[in-house]
């Protein structure tokens, strides 16, 4: 079986603090997106409110993201 590799250079490296399958994922889709609000997190990735909060909160107290003006944004 051959392992399949990405070469692109869009494609960026998750941060080492990241430990949850949400947080990779919120992470993962402002980084695609650059920035995102609370509302199109719940709407595109399918969470609840309250655990879109919860993961942006942890983001942010980790300094990955930032809100501006509503919409949050990675920081790297």
């Amino acid at each position: 079986m051959m392992e399949q590799t990405h070469t692109d250079p869009g494609l960026t490296e998750l941060p080492t603090e990241l430990n949850s399958a949400q947080g990779k994922l919120v992470y993962l889709y402002l980084e695609a997106t650059d920035g995102a609000t609370v509302d199109e997190l719940g709407q595109v990735l399918s969470m609840r409110k309250i655990d879109i909060l919860s993961v942006c909160n942890s983001l942010s107290s980790q300094q990955l993201i930032e809100k501006c003006d509503g919409t949050y944004v990675p920081t790297r």
